[in-house]
């Protein structure tokens, strides 16, 4: 009986940090405002119509609506078109589309992984704070607070990676998370998401990881 308590201990503290990360990933690819920010903030819309895709503030929010229905949705692929100077344009090309639908899947890993591991932390604590009225409060207790230290940690060391290179963090993920070089697919896609625009989102990303674990 105690070895099964110690595991369900264990495996209850590192859920904690996936339960982190897995929220904080679902938080960003669904925050408007992170992209319409980034849209914003580099210059997105000059860089379209430099490149003879003038677009509105009205479609390039309609764009980052779209990205965030399209990630939670059951549609294999991404086939988003835009009106611009009264044609309808088709905004990405085919290697693009097939990395969005890569990102999508990987999207879809981490919503498993997030309710998953939600699940598991809900009953392990409905478990422990009702069973034998209260006399293990304390063990939940401390084991949340070294799951939340673990977290912090992480993000500490993320934190620190990116800011000694964050290129080479980003570049080697890539290579990590994806079977094909797509994400290196020029067009559109590039356009809206440059460089500095993934260096933010990593950093509000960390930020709202910490506030859940000092939470």
């Amino acid at each position: 009986m105690r070895i099964i308590g110690r595991f369900t201990q264990w495996l209850f503290i590192l859920c904690i940090p996936l339960l982190v990360f897995t929220g904080t990933v679902a938080w960003a690819a669904n925050s408007a405002w992170l992209y319409t920010a980034g849209f914003e903030k580099y210059h997105v819309q000059e860089t379209l119509a430099e490149n003879g895709l003038p677009l509105t503030d009205t479609q390039l929010e309609d764009i980052a609506h779209e990205f965030i229905r399209y990630f939670i949705s059951g549609e294999e692929y991404i086939h988003l078109t835009v009106q611009s100077d009264g044609k309808t344009v088709e905004l990405f090309n085919e290697e693009e589309i097939i990395h969005f639908k890569d990102v999508r899947d990987l999207f879809r890993l981490d919503y498993g992984v997030l309710l998953g591991t939600f699940i598991y932390c809900f009953i392990y604590t409905l478990v422990y704070l009702f069973w034998r009225k209260g006399s293990l409060h304390h063990l939940l207790a401390r084991s949340a607070v070294i799951g939340s230290a673990v977290s912090l940690g992480i993000m500490m060391i993320i934190g620190i990676a990116m800011l000694l290179d964050f290129d080479t963090l980003f570049y080697n993920f890539h290579l990590i998370s994806f079977s094909n070089d797509y994400w290196s697919a020029e067009g559109n896609m590039l356009r809206l998401f440059q460089g500095g625009f993934f260096n933010d989102m990593f950093a509000y990303g960390a930020m709202f990881a910490i506030v859940l674990s000092l939470i």
